[in-house]
């Protein structure tokens, strides 16, 4: 039996992108799952249904949490409200229940990190010290949350929180690739981008994300009780990477759209999306990559599909492009590079 048969892991939000790309890396490597959902859990192909102890509750109720957590060594957290109405009023309670039960089974944390907690003037070149001094409502939320999971640290929890760049993937939520640059179920035909030319960007495939928390946390006895780990993704040097990988999935140039910022502004009143966008418009106006040494240091290299087979995925998985097999994500595709 391998150490890894005998680990249980439960996930808060394993029917969301990130927790269930997390459950079928943790089931790759011979975790055992068990899955706190609202909802009945949903079908998903990379998600084998029949190999996860689905509990029914509520992460903002205690009891659900302490409960579904009982005995397990690994709490993912990766869930938030539905539809992330009132996101500001219950991510921190959500979380405290989730530090409660890591407390009481001595069990590890993890939690998806942002770059919202980081100041424009500290995006050039960011590490796992570089000061946080959050700008924005959002990134003063995130910041104080990290800051809970390190005081949880010195009462018996663990954590590990891994920070990368815009999400995107065949299973990836509310994001940039899928609510900007094209339009679920419908065939590309134009992208619009929302960064300025020649600002770089940094890129996160949601399921090289899963993997690298999964890799990581079979290091549990090297890494530290609070660790910090920041993946460089696909770092997009000038804002074209991304825009000729889809171009080459597509197969044909594409007209490029700027994102009409000052609508944006103009709607915050009326759109939570505008609302939202506005608030980190500077990462797209200030070129942000984060340095990936110390996850180097630990696995020896960053799980990392490369981006046109991630690109055409994500595409095909939207209903963007017709269904091309040389897209389709296979153990192969995920390259293992630095």
């Amino acid at each position: 039996m391998s150490k890894n048969e005998t680990r249980t892991a439960l996930v808060i939000g394993a029917n969301g992108g990130i927790g269930s790309e997390v459950s079928a890396a943790l089931l790759r490597r011979g975790w055992n799952i068990r899955a706190l959902v609202r909802t009945a859990p949903k079908p998903k192909a990379h998600v084998p249904r029949d190999r996860i102890d689905w509990r029914m509750g509520d992460a903002m109720s205690s009891d659900d949490v302490l409960n579904a957590a009982r005995g397990v060594d690994t709490i993912i957290h990766a869930v938030n409200p539905p539809g992330y109405r009132n996101w500001q009023q219950l991510v921190l309670p959500m979380l405290d229940n989730t530090i409660r039960a890591a407390i009481v089974n001595k069990a590890r944390i993890v939690l998806p990190g942002t770059v919202y907690n980081f100041a424009p003037e500290t995006l050039e070149n960011v590490t796992e010290d570089s000061p946080q001094h959050p700008r924005t409502r959002k990134g003063a939320i995130r910041a104080e949350m990290e800051r809970r999971l390190e005081n949880a640290t010195t009462n018996g929890a663990k954590a590990l929180i891994v920070r990368a760049g815009d999400y995107f993937g065949a299973n990836a939520g509310n994001n940039w690739f899928s609510q900007c640059l094209v339009k679920p179920g419908k065939k590309v035909s134009a992208i619009t981008y929302p960064g300025k030319a020649g600002i770089g960007h940094q890129w996160a495939y949601l399921p090289d994300v899963a993997e690298t928390m999964a890799r990581l946390l079979d290091h549990e006895t090297e890494i530290e009780p609070f660790a910090l780990f920041h993946m460089e993704g696909h770092w997009d040097h000038d804002g074209t990477q991304m825009i000729n990988a889809m171009q080459h999935c597509v197969g044909r140039k594409l007209s490029i759209r700027r994102l009409p910022w000052p609508l944006i502004n103009l709607l915050r009143p009326i759109s939570s999306f505008c609302q939202e966008a506005s608030e980190v418009r500077y990462l797209w106006q200030h070129g942000y990559k984060m340095d990936n040494h110390a996850l180097i240091s630990i696995l020896g290299e960053e799980p990392r599909t490369d981006l046109i087979t991630a690109v055409g995925t994500s595409l095909n998985a939207l209903g963007c492009i017709e269904d091309v097999d040389s897209y389709e994500l296979n153990e192969t595709s995920r390259t293992q590079t630095a």
